[in-house]
């Protein structure tokens, strides 16, 4: 570790990203690094241990800074609860091998390998002289990685089938994205300059051929040894990865029987909003395939992410100053289209720390050019504006008041995510979805949510399904009645719902974070306004809450109730 005197909590938490970097040169570029753009993590047994010693050796230390004088002042108090939470956490998750087996349709190495060099910058010949070094450490990061799931093989900790099967399918995608043989690397490396031509080309080449051997050794020896593994992940390790994602010890039966309440409500709400759009249709799911046909679209993938572009841009203008106060920097997210080959799901990339690249919002075409409003408008509240750029780069932009730490790695999922759907509702209350369209792929997105949190909980743990589900009542949760129930409830089309539930099974425990983390800020909101009575303010609640950091649920509801 760094050998810098460490006397409070946040100076151990920035030393610790310090560290970590070091370790894990991705996180360096996601936080804008320049040193670390030509750079992989090491993936191998050894390398994922050297990070668990990090953490172990910063709780010690921070064991010992709880007792400096100071330690006890807010800022200080906050972080030290988040970095002991999640260090915590995740020796929990490393301490059970957990990543001797991760294979999956997102959130692997294979994935962080290969998702990096989307934000590494690229703008100059010095930058793609660090590109291609990075390029050329890619069989050495893959290599770490197989050797891990190797002694996962060794000590019978296996992945489950169905992701398994999904991610050689990814593999291939990435390594023959033309059908000719040419892969995803050689695509990006074309950009480069031609000064670097044939370094970026062989580079690239080599990196292609790293994953296809690796495609080729889990398709001929690894899914055949896992193949009678079940796909659900049980009790005990879901109860492990559900702290890990949310930062608490839930009660899973409480919240499987929330995800229910929620579903009745959510499907009520939505019955009422189909009768708009489509009189007698029956189901709101005829309603928003009527949408798919005949309702708003925006033709074009160009256009597509203009329009996304616009909507933010329009978010921003009307916010700030009324329910927020945003820094000019904070102002700033762009639209992207997602690189081929990853989950359906849109996704959001913070800024870096200092806003050289902005926060991004990015779209999976899935190979369409033609996209319905109702499906795009909450989902770019939910990722961009008022949702994930507001929060995580607000963080940023507040990082020296907090600590690197909390602006940063430290995030919970169910925090960032919790928010990001309190912003969806938080823009149905402020009246921007009064459209029956839009309000009525809103109450969708919500219905997934909710449907996660069932579905999620129900398969992992083989839970009975009530006696009064519309669903197959009495009958026990597999992947595939979760499917079906899922396809059922949603507006996605099957290869969405598909790649939905290989999500879940390859991150137990991420999905429900959603629902509960909005459940937890909607209550932290609540105690804070019971607390401050007429004297409450929402935009001053707001920008207080965005500017405290992550927190895990418990922690959430404490620290809002506060504000």
């Amino acid at each position: 570790m760094s050998e810098t005197r460490i006397t409070l909590p946040r100076q151990i938490a920035d030393a610790y990203v310090d560290d970590l970097i070091a370790l894990d040169p991705i996180t360096g570029t996601y936080l804008g690094v320049k040193e670390s753009s030509s750079k992989l993590p090491d993936y191998s047994p050894a390398g994922a241990e050297a990070q668990a010693e990090l953490a172990r050796a910063t709780l010690a230390r921070l064991d010992e800074a709880e007792r400096q004088p100071g330690a006890d002042s807010d800022v200080e108090r906050r972080c030290a609860r988040l970095l002991r939470e999640r260090l915590t956490a995740e020796l929990a998750v490393h301490d059970a091998d957990e990543h001797l087996r991760r294979i999956g349709n997102m959130g692997t190495p294979g994935h962080s390998v290969r998702d990096v060099f989307t934000v590494t910058p690229a703008d100059t010949e010095e930058d793609w002289a660090a590109i291609a070094e990075r390029l050329r450490a890619v069989p050495g990061a893959v290599a770490g990685y197989r050797a891990s799931l190797e002694l996962g093989l060794e000590r019978k900790l296996f992945a489950a089938p169905r992701p398994t099967a999904t991610y050689i399918d990814q593999l291939t995608e990435w390594t023959d994205t033309d059908g000719k043989g040419r892969g995803w690397y050689e695509d990006f490396a074309a950009a480069g300059p031609q000064a670097l031509r044939a370094e970026l080309d062989q580079a690239a080449q080599a990196a292609t051929g790293a994953l296809a051997q690796l495609r080729d050794w889990l398709r001929d020896v690894y899914a055949p040894a896992i193949e009678s593994t079940p796909n659900v992940v049980g009790r005990e390790r879901y109860a492990r990865w559900s702290r890990y994602f949310n930062g608490t010890d839930l009660d899973l039966d409480e919240a499987y029987a929330y995800g229910w309440a929620e579903f009745h409500r959510i499907l009520g709400a939505m019955k009422e909003e189909a009768e708009k759009i489509l009189p007698g249709a029956g189901t709101p799911w005829v309603a928003l395939a009527h949408l798919d046909e005949h309702g708003r679209h925006i033709e074009g993938v160009d256009e597509v992410r203009e329009w996304l572009q616009g909507l933010m841009d329009k978010a921003i203008e009307e916010l700030d100053g009324t329910h927020f106060e945003l820094a000019e920097r904070v102002r700033r997210v762009e639209s992207r289209i997602a690189p081929p080959g990853g989950a359906a799901a849109p996704y959001y990339t913070a800024p870096s720390e200092d806003f050289s690249r902005p926060g991004r919002t990015w779209l999976p075409t899935m190979g369409l050019t033609r996209f319905p409003v109702y499906d795009l408008v909450s989902t770019w509240y939910h990722e961009g504006v008022p949702g994930h750029h507001l929060q995580l780069a607000q963080w940023a932009h507040v990082a020296r008041d907090l600590s690197r730490y909390q602006a940063t790695i430290g995030i919970v999922s169910a925090n960032a995510e919790g928010w990001a759907l309190y912003a969806e509702r938080l823009m149905d209350e402020l009246g921007y979805l009064t459209d029956p369209e839009e309000r009525l792929g809103y109450l969708d997105a919500q219905m997934m949510r909710a449907a996660r949190v069932i579905v999620d909980i129900g398969m992992h743990l083989e839970l009975e399904i009530p006696a009064d589900s519309p669903f197959h009542p009495g009958e026990r949760w597999t992947p595939e009645l979760a499917q079906e129930f899922f396809g059922a409830h949603s507006s996605r089309p099957a290869d969405f719902v598909e790649s939905e539930l290989t999500r879940y099974l390859t991150i137990p425990g991420q999905a429900i974070g959603y629902k509960l983390g909005e459940r937890a800020w909607l209550l932290g909101r609540d105690r804070a306004r019971e607390r401050r009575g007429d004297a409450f303010d929402l935009k001053a609640w707001h920008m207080a809450a965005l500017s405290q950091g992550s927190l895990g649920l418990d922690d959430l509801v404490d620290e809002l109730s506060q504000l």
